[in-house]
């Protein structure tokens, strides 16, 4: 197959004007924040340099003018926020209240589909067991980890295989996995780590991703492998920042380590355990990479993101996926309210 250079020409313009308007965007930003505060700066020690020399006393920047630069400096941001998250939002929401066309108003209906459907509903289930299991399981694990870790010799070393398949994609991971899961038939050499296993001690391979619900248990795997580091990160500098003495205390006291662990290391880092949890439920809620690249979302395996890209963008449905994207999006929302209350607890005590 030949590339064509003209045929693609219109692609290459329209990926040059994207790149060009992006450079003139986000330098324009960076520019006006750089030369503006420096100016409005250099004109403040102007005048500052000016009062001390006639000894007048030194001109006091008025509330309303702080306001002002407050408000300079947030515009930016809030216009970024309404463009790339309000716009977008509301015009989903507007949608998952129309029919596949998004030609004429359904209202609700888009919504009772999604649990009077059969194969919705499975998804649906799928999706609470990967909130449920990835959070709780990717912590523990993370927790031991970061405590047989602790100031052993090679700490340094061991947290950084740990922590490695953090800095791999979910797509790598799922591609990586599949191999663990890889099936060839009886009589074959098996390339599946977890099939070769089975068959050295006297099992038959089978195809593990097939088989439901087997095969989302998994896949839970995969995302407990990659968010287990993230916890033990987080949660091993939890551990070393608690006080010297109060540890020191306790050993003289006589306690045993299990209740050093549960009496002093548990309560110490719980605000740490709440962020962790937290984090891995939003990103265990928003999965769609390692369901896309390991099934597809098929043999019973998809979650919530699967379903709404493939109603959405494979079966031209726009109105069920939208639908399944504000329910997403309302199932994360109390989470991060959870998240936003719990620290400003933190900071009043």
């Amino acid at each position: 197959m030949e590339f064509d250079f003209a045929e693609e020409q219109p692609k290459f313009l329209m990926l040059m004007y994207g790149l060009i308007a992006f450079v003139a965007v986000v330098g324009g930003l960076l520019l006006l924040l750089d030369v503006v505060p420096a100016w409005f700066a250099r004109r403040r020690e102007a005048r500052l340099v000016a009062a001390s020399a006639s000894g007048a006393p030194l001109p006091r920047r008025p509330k309303q003018r702080e306001g002002f630069f407050a408000l300079f400096f947030l515009l930016p941001t809030l216009l970024l926020l309404t463009i790339g998250l309000v716009v977008p939002a509301i015009r989903t929401v507007l949608l998952s209240l129309m029919d596949s066309n998004s030609t004429s108003w359904v209202g609700l209906h888009n919504y009772g589909w999604m649990f009077a459907d059969g194969s919705i509903v499975r998804v649906l289930i799928n999706s609470l067991v990967w909130v449920l299991l990835v959070p709780l399981v990717a912590t523990a694990f993370g927790l031991i980890y970061a405590v047989l870790v602790d100031r052993v010799r090679f700490e340094a070393f061991a947290k950084s295989l740990i922590f490695l398949p953090m800095a791999i994609s979910f797509v790598g991971a799922s591609i990586i996995w599949k191999f663990v899961y890889a099936y060839r038939g009886d009589g074959q050499e098996q390339i599946g780590l977890l099939n070769q296993i089975v068959v050295s001690l006297g099992g038959e391979p089978k195809q593990w991703l097939l088989e439901s619900p087997l095969n989302t248990l998994l896949l839970i795997v995969i995302m407990v492998w990659i968010q287990a580091g993230f916890a033990m990160v987080v949660l091993s500098a939890a551990i070393k920042a608690i006080p010297a003495d109060i540890i020191e205390a306790a050993r003289l006291d006589g306690v045993s380590p299990w209740q050093m662990f549960w009496q002093i290391t548990m309560p110490s880092i719980r605000p740490a355990l709440i962020v962790v949890v937290v984090t891995i439920t939003i990103a265990t809620l928003k999965v769609f990479d390692i369901v896309r690249t390991s099934t597809n979302g098929n043999y019973e395996t998809s979650v919530i993101a699967n379903e709404m890209y493939n109603q959405a963008f494979r079966y031209g449905e726009n109105g069920q996926g939208s639908a399944l994207a504000v329910f997403l999006f309302i199932l994360v929302i109390p989470v991060v309210i959870y998240q936003i209350r719990n620290l400003r607890q933190q900071r009043k005590g």
